[in-house]
C-alpha cells in the first residue's frame, strides 16, 4: 500500500511556498493593463474572487461565448478537478473525485447546482441552455453551511444578467460541423427610472455525433434541438427595495439512444465472470461512435426524447440601514418522455436489446428568507430559513426481458415520490484586525424522503391485477443533520490572501426498491413477498469533514494571479448506485461505501504577459480512494480509487491580440493533459480504466473598431480524442463528444 503520511505536509508546505513568493514578487516594468476584478456572491455577499475564502473558478459570459459553449456539461475543461459529464440520464458532476449516479426521482446529487441561486434537484435538469449568464460560479469543497444539503462535494450557481437602466440588444448566430446551427437574442428596455424589463431567447440544434452500424437507418442520439426563452423584471420599490422576477421556458427534443457497447473501448469485457479486467485499445474516433449492435432477441424502434421545463421565480431585497433583508423564492416544473433501446448484458445469458418507455415529471417549490449586516463591521452576521417540497411521479416500463423470465413488461411506476426539506442557518464572522477575520456557521437540516410505488411483472402494456403481479415499492426516511464551518483568513499582504477552513458537509439519506415486511407507508401494506432486510432497504446520509488551506495572490501589479488550495477529506458512508440482478431481476440500488479518503492540491493562475500576451496556467494533483468499502461480500476495495478522480490533471493557455488597421484579432489555444481514471461497476467487481489523455481547443475573433459587430470561430477537442463518459453494469457506455467547430457572428447594441 503507498505511503501517504506525507501528504498533509507536503500540500502544506507547498501552500506555503506559494504564499512567500507571492510576498517577494516583484513589479514588472511592462505597462500591459491589470485584468479587471470579477465580484462573486459565493459567500451570499459580493465580494471579490480574489478575497473570497473558498477555493473556485468563475466563468464569465464572453467567455462561454469564446469557446461555443451553450450547456453547463461543456465546460469541464475549464475547471480543475472537475468533471462535467452530459450522461445519458442527465448531467453528472464530479468534484474532487466525489459523484453520485442515481438520477432516479428518488436520489439526490454530491454536488448542488443552481439558477441563480435556484437549487435544480434532477440532473435531467441542469444540462439546459446557458441562456443570457452573467457568470457561473463552481465552488469546490463542501457547501453545508450557506447552500445546504447535497453540497458535500461542492456547488454550481448558474447566475444570469438583471434587467438594467439602459437601452441594449445583442443578437448572434452560429454554424459549425455536425449541422449545428445556433441562434440567441437579447433585448433590455428600461420603462421608467423604476422599472427595467429583460428578454432573452436562445436555439440551438445539432445532429447525432454517433453512427448507426445497424444496418436499421435509425438517427441515433447525442442529438440537441434546444429552445429557450426568459422574461426578466426589475422593480424599484422606493429608495430601499428592489424586487427581481424572472420567468423561463425550455424545451430539448433528443434522441436518447446515446450509448455505443463498451467493447468499442475495451477488450476482455462481457466474459461472465464478475471483477473482469477491462483492456483499452486503440481505435480511430469514427469507430469508437458507432454503434453495431443488434438485438438477438427483440427489434429496434426509433429512439425518441422530449423535455421541457419551466420556472418562475422572484428576489426581494430591502436594505433596512444596519442589514438587509433577502427572499429567494421559485415554482419550478419539469416533464420528460422516452423511447429509448438499451444493450443489455447479461453474465452466462447473452448480450440482450432492450427497450425501455419512460414518463415522468417533477415539481418543486422553494423559500429561503436570510438577513445579512451591511457594510465593514468588526462582527457581521447573516442568517436565514429555508424551505424545500419536490414532488415527482414515473413510470419506467422495460419490454424484451423475457429471455432471463421475466414477463413481456417490467415496470415501475411511481406516484408519488416526495422530498422535504427544512433549515435554519447562520454564519459570523469577527474582524480581529484590519487584516486578520474568524468565520463561524452552522446550518440544521431535516430530511423528509417518501416513495409510493410498484415492480410490476405484466402480461401486456397495461396492469391486469387478475394476471400480473405486483410488488409494492413504498418507503419513508427521515434524516437530520449539523453541519458547520471555522475559517481563517489574512491578508499577507494588500495583494495577497491566505485562509484556512475546517467544514462538514451532508447528503440525505435514501432508500432501495422493496419496503419493510409488516409496515404500512401511506396505505401502502408491505407483503413477505416484497419486503427487503432494512439494511438494504435503507442506505445512510453521506457526510464528511474538510480541512483547507489556500492562498490567493495577485502580483507583477496585478498582471499576474496565483491561487492555491490544499485539501483533505474525510468521507463517511459515501453513497455508491449501480444496476444489479436481484432475485432474478435487475434493479437499481445504492448503498454505503463506509470510508473514503480525499486529499489534494490545486494551482492555478493567469499571467498578463504583455498588453497583447495572456497565460493561463492549472495543476492538481488528487489522492482520492477508499479507506474501506466491500461491494459484494467476501471482496475489499479498499485502497482502489474513486470513479474520474485523475492523479494528475496539468493544464495551459496562450490568447494573443493582433492589433489591425481598423480593427483587433485575437487567436487562442488550451491544452489540458489528464493521468488515467477509473469508471467503476461495483456490483461486477470491474474497474474500467481511462488512460492518460490529451485536449486541444483553439479560438479565433476579430473585432473592428468602434463597430458593434464581431466574428468569432472555435474548435474544441482538435485531437479527436473520445473517451467514455459512463459506462454501466450492462456494458452501455456513453461516449465523450468528438472534434467540434463553429462559427459565430454577433451584434451588439
Amino acid at each position: 500500500m503507498q505511503d501517504r503520511r506525507g501528504i498533509p505536509t507536503m500540500l502544506a508546505s507547498l501552500v506555503a511556498a506559494v504564499c512567500s513568493n507571492a510576498v517577494h514578487a516583484q513589479a514588472g516594468s511592462d505597462t500591459a493593463e491589470a485584468p479587471q476584478e470579477v465580484l462573486v456572491t459565493a459567500q451570499r455577499t459580493a465580494a471579490p474572487e480574489s478575497k473570497t475564502p473558498v477555493a473556485m473558478t468563475v466563468l464569465t459570459g464572453d467567455m462561454l461565448r469564446a469557446i461555443g459553449a451553450d450547456t453547463a456539461g461543456e465546460l469541464a475543461k475549464r475547471l480543475p478537478n472537475v468533471h462535467l459529464d452530459g450522461a445519458a440520464d442527465g448531467l453528472k458532476i464530479t468534484i474532487r473525485g466525489v459523484t453520485n449516479a442515481d438520477a432516479t426521482d428518488k436520489g439526490d446529487p454530491s454536488a448542488a447546482f443552481m439558477l441563480d441561486g435556484i437549487y435544480l434537484a434532477r440532473p435531467q435538469n441542469q444540462n439546459q441552455l446557458l441562456l443570457d449568464v452573467d457568470r457561473i460560479e463552481v465552488l469546490r469543497g463542501p457547501q453545508g453551511t450557506l447552500y445546504g444539503r447535497n453540497t458535500t462535494a461542492g456547488a454550481i450557481n448558474v447566475i444570469t444578467r438583471t434587467p438594467q437602466q439602459r437601452l441594449e440588444a445583442e443578437f448572434g448566430v452560429e454554424a459549425g460541423n455536425y449541422g449545428m446551427r445556433k441562434a440567441n437574442g437579447m433585448l433590455n428596455v428600461p420603462v421608467t427610472s423604476a422599472l427595467a424589463l429583460r428578454a432573452a431567447v436562445a436555439v440551438d440544434r445539432h445532429d447525432s455525433y454517433l453512427n448507426n452500424g445497424q444496418g436499421t437507418g435509425y438517427a441515433l442520439g447525442q442529438d440537441r434541438d434546444n429552445r429557450a426563452a426568459r422574461l426578466s423584471a426589475q422593480l424599484a420599490i422606493g429608495p430601499a427595495a428592489t424586487l427581481l422576477i424572472r420567468y423561463d421556458h425550455s424545451t430539448n427534443d433528443y434522441n436518447p439512444d446515446t450509448f455505443v457497447a463498451d467493447t468499442n473501448f475495451y477488450r476482455n469485457v462481457g466474459t461472465g465472470r464478475p471483477g473482469g479486467n477491462p483492456v483499452w485499445y486503440g481505435a480511430p474516433a469514427g469507430e469508437r461512435l458507432t454503434n453495431r449492435f443488434m438485438p438477438p432477441n427483440a427489434p429496434l424502434e426509433q429512439g425518441w426524447g422530449h423535455n421541457s421545463t419551466s420556472g418562475v421565480g422572484a428576489e426581494f431585497t430591502w436594505d433596512l440601514g444596519p442589514a438587509t433583508l433577502y427572499y429567494l423564492g421559485a415554482h419550478r416544473e419539469f416533464d420528460l418522455d422516452f423511447l429509448t433501446n438499451y444493450i443489455y448484458r447479461v453474465p452466462a445469458v447473452a448480450t440482450l436489446g432492450v427497450r425501455e418507455n419512460f414518463s415522468g415529471g417533477q415539481r418543486q417549490d422553494s423559500h429561503e428568507l436570510r438577513i445579512a449586516t451591511n457594510g465593514e463591521r468588526t462582527v457581521s452576521a447573516q442568517a436565514g430559513l429555508y424551505w424545500f417540497r419536490e414532488r415527482s411521479h414515473s413510470d419506467y416500463t422495460f419490454r424484451d426481458l423475457t429471455p432471463i423470465g421475466l414477463p413481456p413488461y417490467y415496470t415501475f411506476p411511481t406516484d408519488p415520490t416526495i422530498a422535504k426539506s427544512r433549515a435554519a442557518f447562520g454564519q459570523l464572522t469577527w474582524r480581529v484586525t484590519p487584516a486578520l477575520r474568524a468565520t463561524a456557521g452552522l446550518r440544521y437540516t431535516t430530511d423528509e424522503k417518501s416513495r409510493v410505488g410498484a415492480t410490476r411483472y405484466q402480461q401486456g402494456p397495461v396492469f391486469n391485477p387478475a394476471t400480473d403481479l405486483e410488488q409494492p415499492n413504498a418507503a419513508l426516511i427521515e434524516t437530520d443533520k449539523r453541519t458547520w464551518r471555522l475559517g481563517l483568513d489574512y491578508d499577507l499582504t494588500a495583494a495577497t490572501f491566505v485562509y484556512g477552513t475546517i467544514a462538514t458537509g451532508y447528503k440525505a439519506g435514501g432508500f432501495n426498491d422493496g419496503c419493510l415486511f409488516g409496515v404500512t407507508t401511506f396505505g401502502v401494506h408491505c407483503p413477505a413477498a416484497a419486503a427487503v432486510p432494512a439494511a438494504n432497504l435503507f442506505y445512510q446520509p453521506e457526510t464528511l469533514k474538510s480541512y483547507e488551506v489556500g492562498a490567493k495572490t495577485r502580483f507583477w501589479r496585478n498582471r499576474a494571479s496565483l491561487n492555491a488550495a490544499a485539501f483533505k477529506y474525510d468521507y463517511t458512508n459515501l453513497q455508491l448506485s449501480g444496476s444489479a440482478i436481484i432475485g432474478g431481476a435487475p434493479r437499481f440500488i445504492t448503498s454505503n461505501a463506509g470510508v473514503a479518503s480525499v486529499r489534494g492540491l490545486e494551482l492555478d493562475g493567469a499571467v498578463q504577459a504583455t498588453a497583447d500576451d495572456r497565460f493561463t496556467y492549472g495543476l492538481t494533483l488528487l489522492d482520492a480512494h477508499y479507506v474501506s468499502y466491500t461491494p459484494v461480500p467476501g471482496r475489499s476495495w479498499a485502497d482502489r480509487k474513486l470513479d474520474r478522480a485523475p492523479a494528475h490533471v496539468l493544464s495551459a493557455g496562450y490568447e494573443r491580440r493582433v492589433r489591425l488597421a481598423g480593427g483587433e484579432v485575437r487567436a487562442g489555444v488550451t491544452a489540458r493533459r489528464s493521468a488515467a481514471y477509473f469508471i467503476s461497476v461495483p456490483s461486477t467487481l470491474t474497474q474500467y480504466q481511462v488512460p492518460a489523455m490529451s485536449n486541444v481547443d483553439a479560438t479565433l475573433s476579430y473585432r473592428p473598431l468602434d463597430a458593434a459587430w464581431s466574428v468569432a470561430a472555435y474548435g474544441r477537442n482538435l485531437g479527436n480524442k473520445i473517451a467514455p463518459v459512463t459506462i454501466d453494469s450492462f456494458g452501455m457506455a456513453v461516449p465523450g463528444a468528438p472534434r467540434t467547430y463553429g462559427v459565430r457572428v454577433d451584434y451588439r447594441y
